[in-house]
């Protein structure tokens, strides 16, 4: 009996980052946004989404000032911020190296010449997904959300 674990793309961590910059972007004319807003405009949990921008400020996407008038704002301009950035700074890389059926990179299954039976099918994708997250920005996506009624962060 085979045990199958369920497995994401992106992890939560990532995803409420990335939502969490969408929001901030969309708000360019804003200083600060206080955590407690952010969190509760998305309906994310506050001290997880606290990590999440510490980190992100840590890299110098998004600005922390602390205080009364506290909160986040982007550091960086939203048309230089790619997905691939973001994806990198709170998940890393794995996404982009490991193989999809073993426990370890692709290069280090290859290396013990044991080939994975679907990497060249799977190497083709995962340079298709590092192609479209390097290529997408966070400007790009927030003019496709004010675009449209039906997307939403």
């Amino acid at each position: 009996k085979f045990l199958l674990k369920r497995t994401e793309m992106l992890s939560n961590s990532c995803r409420y980052g990335l939502r969490a910059i969408l929001y901030l972007a969309s708000r360019q004319n804003d200083e600060n946004v206080g955590i407690k807003q952010i969190a509760s405009d998305l309906g994310l949990p506050t001290p997880f989404m606290a990590k999440i921008l510490q980190q992100l400020a840590k890299h110098k996407i998004l600005h922390s000032t602390k205080g009364p008038n506290g909160g986040f704002s982007l550091q960086k301009n939203p048309e230089k911020i790619t997905l691939l950035e973001i994806v990198k700074i709170i998940d890393g890389e794995d996404i982009f190296t490991n193989c999809i059926i073993h426990d370890e990179t692709c290069a280090g299954v290859r290396h013990r010449n044991k080939p994975c039976p679907i990497h060249e099918d799977y190497s083709k994708i995962q340079a298709d997904l590092i192609s479209l997250f390097q290529n997408r920005t966070i400007a790009q996506l927030v003019q496709r959300i004010n675009a449209s009624e039906k997307i939403f962060i």
